[in-house]
């Protein structure tokens, strides 16, 4: 299934301040353009597993949250993702960088964030 994202302006406006994440980000959006994703496991396929993290349960339920490590591992973006009848939905939560992820981690809020 084709992926659609949500609030794809919220990458383009952090583009802008981070220059160096530009170039990565690009690619992410071009990857995202021709994704085909059938499970979230397919995520990993487009992306590469050193790439991206599937997050587990929160509270017993399914998070639905994936974390996308971008520019080397400098930037990350957390979605929650959503498979539809005839598409997956991307919401984008959170975007950052690295030190500030792990802020949030150490926090335990990287399920329940949401910026955007």
């Amino acid at each position: 299934m084709r992926v659609r994202l949500t609030k794809k302006r919220t990458v383009v406006l952090f583009m802008r301040s981070h220059a160096g994440a530009r170039a990565s980000l690009k690619e992410w959006l071009s990857r995202l353009k021709y994704a085909e994703w059938d499970i979230p496991q397919d995520m990993v396929g487009t992306f590469g597993s050193n790439n991206i993290d599937i997050l587990g349960s929160y509270k017993g339920k399914n998070s639905n949250r994936v974390v996308f490590d971008i520019g080397g591992n400098n930037y990350r973006i957390l979605c929650y993702y959503q498979f539809g009848a005839n598409y997956v939905r991307l919401y984008i939560k959170w975007i950052g960088t690295h030190a500030e992820y792990d802020k949030l981690c150490d926090a335990n809020e990287q399920y329940t964030v949401c910026n955007y």
